[in-house]
């Protein structure tokens, strides 16, 4: 007499089920947004890490730390897992993203492995803030050594961020006048930022100086 099967009682997920589980884990794990995005001293209140990896930036790469922040804000919210939108088959099918960008700063695929190749510590990550913040430095870096672009000039920066240092220097934003409002008021918050941490930056770097030596 043949063995017989044993019977399961238990049916076998469908792989969506795994495919959704493993997306909640996943997004489960990253740092959720700031809750006061606004404010530049509530965002480094509430995340302490934030101001020492947006420090580091600043000092490696020269941009202030305004701008790197306001360039954050406007790209991703401060969402770490932050993509473009999808494009739609026929109206229905969830089809291929817009761009590769991701994360933070936006950064898509190509631009992303020469900072990697370039600038990039082990294993970074478009995800992880203290890389994207990184990241948005050394891009700003390129454009002040390749256009000249000062860093007092964040309307004229992030153009360079959004275009390319390429598109910036053809002008291709020239006949983009929803481009250039994001770019005011990428500037504009910039100015909130800077003037916001002139008031709170003191006490940030008090607090890092009695824990170095605590």
């Amino acid at each position: 007499m043949m063995p017989q099967t044993p019977i399961t009682l238990i049916k076998p997920a469908p792989v969506a089920v795994y495919v959704c589980l493993a997306v909640f884990l996943v997004s489960g794990c990253m740092t959720p947004p700031p809750k006061a995005p606004e404010n530049v001293c509530g965002i480094f209140d509430e995340k302490r890490s934030w101001y020492r990896a947006a420090q580091r930036a600043r000092d490696r790469w020269k941009t202030p730390v305004g701008i790197t922040m306001s360039f954050i804000y406007q790209e991703s919210g401060f969402r770490a897992n932050a993509r473009p939108e999808r494009e739609w088959l026929l109206g229905v099918i969830p089809w291929k993203r817009k761009s590769s960008a991701k994360g933070y700063a936006q950064a898509i695929d190509a631009t992303w492995k020469q900072y990697v190749k370039d600038a990039g510590d082990w294993f970074p990550d478009r995800t992880n803030f203290e890389d994207a913040v990184d990241f948005v430095g050394w891009y700003n870096q390129l454009s002040h050594r390749q256009l000249g672009i000062p860093f007092s000039a964040p309307r004229k920066l992030y153009l360079a961020y959004h275009e390319g240092q390429g598109g910036f220097a053809r002008r291709s934003y020239k006949n983009k006048q929803w481009l250039k409002d994001v770019a005011t008021k990428v500037s504009k918050r910039s100015g909130v930022y800077r003037a916001q941490l002139n008031e709170c930056e003191a006490k940030f770097n008090r607090r890092w100086f009695r824990r170095l030596f605590s």
